[in-house]
This record gives C-alpha cells, structure tokens and sequence, in this order.
C-alpha cells in the first residue's frame, strides 16, 4: 500500500518513513504542507499521515483542503497538542485518527492498519489468487506447504498485482506505485522485479504466473 507522509522534523520524518517502508509500505514523504497537499491531491494514495503544526501550510489545512475537494483519503493526524478540543478540531476536519507525540512505533503501525482496514482501500491480511497466497504481515509468498520471504519492493509489486488480478499495470504505474515519484531509479528495475516475482513463483510451484502485454505492461495471470 501506498502512503504519503508529511513532516518538518528531519529525524522523524526519516525515522518513520524507514519504520513504514520496512513494514512493507511504499512512502512518498514530504517537509511541508504545501507540499503535502501537492502530493495528495495526485491521487494514488491509500493513506496520508499529517503532522499537525508544519510550515507554509499545517496540517489541518491541508486536511480541510482535501475533503473540501471531495478527497476522502483516510487521514492520520500527528500532533504534540494533547487538549481535547485540538483533538475535537481535527477530527471535526476530517480526520479518521489522530495520534499524540511522542508515539511508539508499534503503536502508529496498528493505528495505520486499523485506518486502512476503515478506509475504502482496505485489503484483507492475506491476499489471493489462483494456488498462491500472499502474507502481507510477513511479506510471504505462499503456495501449498511452500513459502518464500519477498524483499520490499518484490513484496509491493506482487501486492498491488494481486490486488487486481486481470487489471493490465504499466511499467511506469508500476513504477510509481512501488518506487513513488521522486525515486532516482531507472524504469528498467521494474523489469528486473517482475522477473524476480515469476522465478519466485515457479520456485513454490504456483500456477500464478505475470504476464507481459506487448506495448501496455504486465498482468497477473494464472496458467490452465
């Protein structure tokens, strides 16, 4: 799943992008608000967690300028205002959860998954297709009795091939999806991953297979 994460403090917003990436996320992360909404409203976005107090634009106005905008992204406030009344305002914004710092790690994971599970973008914690299976908790790809752990990036792209068997994703979708927007990294290294996912699928015996459609990009298929 992909996440858009905004906030000013460079330690932090290292730290937990770090924590969301190794959880199995795909993290575009940003400094500030104005810079927050940009990203948001481009769409693509399973869920946003916002820092409250950020420069040029805080987090509640961003917030309010996407419901406004008909966006209904599940959104997470963090926040060092602990009064009731901040939390009312935040939530009376549009917020789906607001979260105090300090926080812990354990803590902000469960309050996303429990978000995504509320929001329209929920996926079940095992997705399937055909024989295979895919853990999204322990990032497994799973056939019969046979199992072998997918790095992060193998991980995301089965995760959103899975998540729409049939459905025709382009190398640049792809792409954006599992590397994000700013990635430095050349469009070949979607090839070298669908390549990766289809010898692990041969090596536990799934009939599952990704397909190539000359001129349009990759599907997930399952071989008769």
């Amino acid at each position: 799943m992909r996440l858009l994460f905004a906030e000013d403090d460079p330690d932090l917003r290292k730290a937990v992008t770090t924590l969301l990436e190794r959880s199995g996320y795909s993290v575009d992360a940003v400094a500030n608000g104005e810079d927050a909404l940009a990203y948001a409203m481009g769409g693509g976005y399973d869920g946003i967690v916002l820092d409250w107090m950020m420069p040029k634009k805080d987090g509640i106005a961003v917030l309010c300028s996407l419901r406004e905008g008909g966006d209904a992204t599940p959104c997470m406030l963090l926040t060092a205002r602990e009064a009731v009344e901040d939390r009312v305002k935040g939530l009376d914004a549009g917020a789906d959860d607001y979260l105090a710092k300090p926080f812990s790690a354990p803590e902000l994971l469960a309050r996303i998954r429990a978000m995504l599970r509320r929001g329209n973008s929920w996926q079940p914690d095992l997705l399937t297709f055909g024989d295979a299976e895919l853990d999204r908790d322990g990032m497994l790809l799973k056939c019969g009795g046979n199992s072998v752990r997918l790095n992060t990036k193998a991980f995301r792209t089965m995760e959103l091939l899975m998540s729409r068997p049939g459905m025709v994703f382009s190398a640049e979708r792809i792409m954006e999806r599992v590397w994000g927007w700013d990635s430095d990294a050349e469009i070949n290294v979607v090839w070298v991953n669908i390549s990766f996912l289809r010898k692990k699928l041969a090596e536990i015996g799934s009939r599952v297979t990704i397909t190539a459609v000359r001129g349009s990009g990759y599907v997930m298929e399952e071989k008769i």
